[in-house]
């Protein structure tokens, strides 16, 4: 998801006069390049230049390691870079590259490159999904039928055990590659985000690259020092026009929006409401609803909005402080591999507090390598050693990282403040922490009821640490002080659409059931409002049952009125409410499922009835699951295996569709 910056003044390369004119990868990436523009030229309509096709004479002279990644959230990108920059200590040339840029039919020309291997940073997304950047790459490998001998790849999969698919997207392309021709020099790493990630990977890594010596017979430089990335310019007397100021594409585009609208160019979307759910308790519970008008965005009910928040400024204040920093200084970190598409980190020009604010993920605990490159900053050697420690392979680093920062929930500050003789250049920080992520929200209404409002429920995440601090949440709480204009000025949040698959039976006749506790209910209230539309149109409506669940009745039942309401009148022909801790024994959703076998088996085995989940995926959809498991076993007279198979065929058929989060 992280977005490149192409740099708008392409500068022209210097050649060695002994050097060949084009390189294999030259023309390997020259036919990439060229086949997208001719895409582009015919298939798109009349739409903004986009900035990384600009330099065609791109010569990326003996780069053999080619890094691909399918990144939702940054990750799989940032694992690609680290990949990419690993190259490097071998005595190869890597590059990192988004599969959305390349035409990828041309990786056959891959062999034409001595000691050349594509590697692949898979992550799933969603129901065995690929990310919004692969869903291309996914549909050529699935129809096409490239000829892939003698290319050399591996893949690195990234997912979540909780989910049903676990790492599918890593799986297929893995096997796929080697179904058209291609040769697995190195197995299949699974990475999974419910244990360690990190670990995970790093792992994984350390067992891939000497067999890439190997397989290749070359020798590690033996070069473990850090190595940059990015060069510091200092701007004195740029214009302020020229400079970023939290845009994510197009400079000035927050000033002057143009439409479409997508992760490149997000809309600001006006907050129209912004209200406590919640009665009682301490946590604070709320719906937003963003104005739309005007920007032709639509949507369906189930589909998520992406919004993208900002930092706190007192954090971004306070790592100033301890580094000593003017964050206003005016700074770019330009690509000091002149030949690469990435030209930047981040948009740049940009002020060091802008980059913080809002390009930078300054508040997740930082990745192993982030340590390792930083510890050479620090003064004190027990800091140093501690940190080489936490990012080295032994069992006690290992250990150390996952007690000291993933345990503690240390982010860069708590480092920073806990490391006193750690100071780094806030240049090289700046290079090597990852982006700032949009935030992914199940919106909470139709666009046949709300065709110019997209509304969202969410909790706002507090939280106290392991060291006594309090950590914030960014999104939820950046978006609880965004209240509805009025003085005139109008509080905005910058904001796209991602389709989903969680949609609404095609006919409107089929029953559905719908089982969202706490906050899961945001899709369900989209739900409930288009089936209530629909029985205004006259359409034939089936039975809309909704399980839902909370702490207690009088405190946090969300939007209660509207769905007593929706009860009342006949749009929910049910309304089960599983309140966990109003009596002594914890009441959840799928007791009240058990409890309501009998209609429960009856709409979906007889009735054709479709099952949406919505929630945590780590606890509550494993239950529901389970429960319609037992269901399945008792009613319908099956053994385990036959339930499970039972349950399997639903969500092929797309009548168990889950939207789920851990």
């Amino acid at each position: 998801m992280a977005d490149t910056q192409a740099d708008p003044a392409a500068q022209p390369e210097l050649m060695d006069e002994d050097e060949p004119f084009f390189s294999n990868l030259d023309l390997f990436l020259f036919s990439l390049i060229a086949g997208l523009i001719v895409y582009w030229l015919i298939f798109r309509k009349k739409a903004e230049p986009i900035p990384e096709f600009k330099k065609l004479e791109s010569t990326e002279h003996g780069k053999n390691i080619v890094v691909f990644y399918g990144s939702q959230t940054g990750t799989a990108e940032e694992f690609a870079n680290r990949l990419a920059k690993d190259a490097h200590r071998y005595g190869m040339k890597g590059m990192s590259a988004d599969p959305e840029e390349y035409d990828l039919s041309e990786l056959s020309r891959l062999t034409e490159i001595e000691n050349s291997i594509a590697i692949f940073c898979m992550a799933t997304y969603g129901e065995g999904d690929p990310t919004d950047n692969a869903q291309d790459f996914y549909d050529w490998l699935h129809e096409g039928d490239a000829d892939f001998s003698g290319v050399k790849y591996t893949v690195f999969a990234l997912g979540n055990k909780t989910y049903e698919h676990y790492n599918a997207m890593g799986k297929y392309v893995d096997q796929r590659l080697a179904e058209l021709g291609a040769q697995r020099i190195f197995d299949l790493g699974m990475g999974d985000d419910d244990g360690n990630l990190e670990e995970d990977f790093v792992s994984w890594r350390e067992q891939f690259w000497p067999a890439v010596c190997e397989h290749f017979g070359v020798e590690a430089t033996g070069e473990e020092s850090s190595i940059r990335q990015y060069e510091l310019k200092v701007h004195s007397d740029l214009n302020m026009n020229k400079i970023y100021t939290g845009e994510l594409g197009r400079l000035k585009s927050f000033e002057n929006q143009k439409p479409p609208f997508d992760s490149k160019n997000p809309f600001l979307a006006p907050v129209t409401v912004n209200r406590k759910l919640n009665k009682a308790g301490d946590r604070h519970l709320m719906h937003l609803e963003l104005d739309i008008t005007g920007s032709k965005i639509r949507y369906e009910s189930g589909d998520h909005v992406a919004v993208y928040p900002i930092n706190d400024s007192v954090i971004v204040n306070r790592i100033g402080d301890l580094l000593g920093v003017d964050l206003d200084t005016v700074i770019s970190l330009n690509n000091l591999d002149e030949e690469s598409n990435k030209k930047h980190p981040f948009p740049c020009p940009t002020t060091y507090r802008t980059a913080l604010t809002h390009y930078l993920d300054i508040t997740n605990p930082p990745r192993t390598n982030v340590l390792y490159e930083l510890a050479q900053y620090a003064t004190e050697p027990k800091d140093q050693e501690n940190m080489r420690k936490m990012a080295s392979s032994s069992a006690e680093g290992k250990a150390l990282y996952q007690s000291w920062v993933l345990d503690s929930c240390r982010n860069i500050l708590a480092i920073l403040e806990d490391f006193p003789s750690l100071r780094p250049p806030i240049d090289h920080l700046c290079e090597l922490l990852p982006r700032l992520q949009a935030r992914y929200y199940s919106i909470a209404s139709s666009s046949k009821v709300h065709p110019n409002s997209i509304h969202i429920c969410a909790v706002v995440v507090e939280y106290k640490t392991k060291t006594g601090r309090v950590n914030k949440g960014v999104a939820t709480n950046w978006l609880k002080n965004k209240m509805p204009a009025d003085n005139g000025h109008k509080a905005t949040v910058p904001m796209y659409i991602r389709k989903s698959q969680f949609r609404l039976p095609f006919k409107s006749s089929n029953p559905v059931i719908m089982i969202g506790p706490g906050t899961g209910i945001a899709p369900f209230m989209g739900f409930v409002q288009e089936r209530g539309w629909l029985k205004e149109q006259g359409k034939d409506v089936g039975e809309t049952v909704l399980y839902y669940g909370c702490r207690y009745k009088n405190e946090d039942f969300l939007y209660q009125e509207e769905l007593e309401e929706f009860e009342k009148t006949g749009v929910l022909t049910a309304l089960n409410v599983a309140f966990s801790r109003d009596q002594a024994e914890k009441v959840y959703v799928q007791h009240l499922l058990k409890k309501n076998k009998e209609a429960v088996w009856r709409l979906v085995h007889t009735d054709n009835a479709h099952i949406y989940i919505c929630g945590d995926a780590r606890y509550m959809a494993r239950d529901v699951q389970n429960a319609f498991y037992e269901i399945a076993e008792e009613l319908g007279g099956m053994s385990r295996a036959q339930a499970v198979d039972y349950i399997k065929k639903l969500m092929t058929k797309g009548r168990y569709s889950q939207d789920v989060w851990s």
